[in-house]
């Protein structure tokens, strides 16, 4: 039985390496992946038009920079936890409609005041604290909707191509953006961005609800609080969230650095501006494409190893001089940095039980995502100090060092703990299908 068990993982392997797009020959997925392409497009387009916004009205601050920064991910911070426990308790498909039309409202009325020529830092800094608070919800809801959109068999690699259509619309929508932000201005994108919602809107509108893969909510109250003693108790599962919070915290700030780099190093013009992100995100893309072969829970060794690549070629970003070196360094750390990203989503989600995905998603979120607030103020006020360079080097340095920690922390107990490597848990197992939690 138990080689019987390695030849049919054998297998699922060698068919997942020859069909890495397996999880689009699902309806329900390829909907919502046609709609979030459309939708992430025009965000990295708005994120583009926004940075460029801030920096002319402000004079090139990082400071100012940094402050939308945090105040857009602040409501993450203090949010998005009570939106893991709505994406567990309520309809994910329904959250997610709101979400979307409650973004794309907010996008449109601060297109209008960009292009009736009466915006001001204010009301950027408006707009990025409610779309904040909406991203509390939406966020979660979206990755954790992602498990009940294909078989359990399915979701490493609808995971993989949900950041692979993810860095396709990042390396679409800066490009984009930078030629139209030369060609029509500024307003003009944020109004692209307005109507990019409906994509995302029509394809949960086409989504079959008999065709999803539901878990059974738990009786009683959904409590953030349970979420939390569900992780305390997964050994397994500490050191990633630990090394996210690290590398989240320091190294992962390129919507701050990428433009400080761009303007106050190369002095580049806006379209010069979106290749430089464009060339990031390409790299982006090429790592979240090379993980859809994944069809196993990572190890915790290679989520660390990840980190440690990530965070030494941040660094050289910001040593390196010329910006054909830096153009060839961003690529790499673009893919390295989603390597480790959905290295540390595989290694945590693929862990969890799914009465759970949506709170634990949530952390993984707060702690990615959340922490930025903290990270871009820290970060730009050393970029203001000392240069746009030293920015991405302390950034680097820092991760690096938290890869180190927990590599320590690993050797020092000898092992990978109780759960250790173990494949994780992929989905609903037998007995909750038998018992009706969830579609067979």
């Amino acid at each position: 039985m138990p080689r019987r068990g390695r030849a049919v993982r054998r297998t699922v392997t060698a068919d997942a390496r020859a069909h890495p797009f397996r999880a689009l020959g699902t309806h329900n997925f390829r909907q919502f992946a046609a709609g979030q392409v459309v939708s992430v497009a025009g965000t990295w387009m708005m994120v583009v038009a926004q940075d460029w916004l801030v920096l002319e009205l402000t004079g090139d601050s990082a400071t100012a920079l940094g402050t939308v920064t945090a105040l857009q991910f602040t409501p993450m911070l203090l949010f998005t936890l009570h939106g893991g426990r709505l994406a567990d308790r309520y309809d994910k498909r329904a959250l997610l409609l709101a979400a979307n039309l409650l973004s794309g409202l907010l996008a449109l009325l601060l297109a209008v005041f960009v292009l009736t020529g009466t915006a001001g830092l204010t009301d950027v800094h408006v707009f990025a604290f409610c779309l904040g608070l909406v991203n509390a919800v939406e966020v979660p809801t979206r990755m954790a909707f992602v498990g009940e959109l294909v078989p359990p068999h399915l979701l490493p690699n609808a995971s993989a191509l949900s950041a692979a259509y993810f860095n396709v619309a990042r390396v679409a929508g800066p490009a984009a953006a930078g030629l139209l932000l030369t060609v029509l201005g500024t307003g003009w994108v944020m109004l692209v961005n307005a109507f990019s919602y409906l994509a995302t809107v029509i394809a949960l509108r086409r989504i079959r609800p008999a065709e999803l893969y539901r878990t059974a909510r738990a009786p009683g109250r959904t409590r953030v609080v349970d979420g939390l003693r569900y992780v305390r108790g997964r050994s397994d599962l500490i050191i990633p969230f630990a090394l996210v919070a690290g590398v989240g915290l320091f190294g992962l700030n390129f919507q701050l650095t990428l433009p400080l780099l761009a303007k106050t190093v190369f002095h580049a013009d806006a379209s010069s501006f979106g290749l430089l992100t464009t060339v990031f995100a390409a790299g982006s893309l090429t790592a979240a494409f090379l993980t859809t072969a994944r069809t196993t829970r990572p190890s915790a060794r290679l989520v660390t190893a990840s980190a440690l690549v990530f965070g030494a070629l941040e660094a050289a970003v910001g040593r390196v001089p010329g910006y054909p070196a830096v153009v060839v360094l961003l690529f790499l750390t673009g893919g390295a940095s989603v390597y480790f990203a959905q290295a540390a989503n595989h290694r945590i989600q693929l862990g969890c039980a799914p009465l759970y995905r949506g709170r634990i998603l949530a952390l993984y979120a707060l702690i990615l995502q959340g922490s930025t607030p903290l990270g871009a103020l820290m970060v730009g006020y050393v970029a203001e100090a000392h240069g746009a360079r030293s920015a991405f080097v302390v950034g680097g340095l820092a991760s690096l060092g938290t890869g180190l920690v927990a590599l320590c922390l690993r050797a020092g107990r000898g092992g990978p703990g109780p759960t250790g490597d173990d494949p994780g848990t992929l989905g609903p197992t037998t007995e909750d299908v038998r018992t009706g939690n969830v579609r067979p």
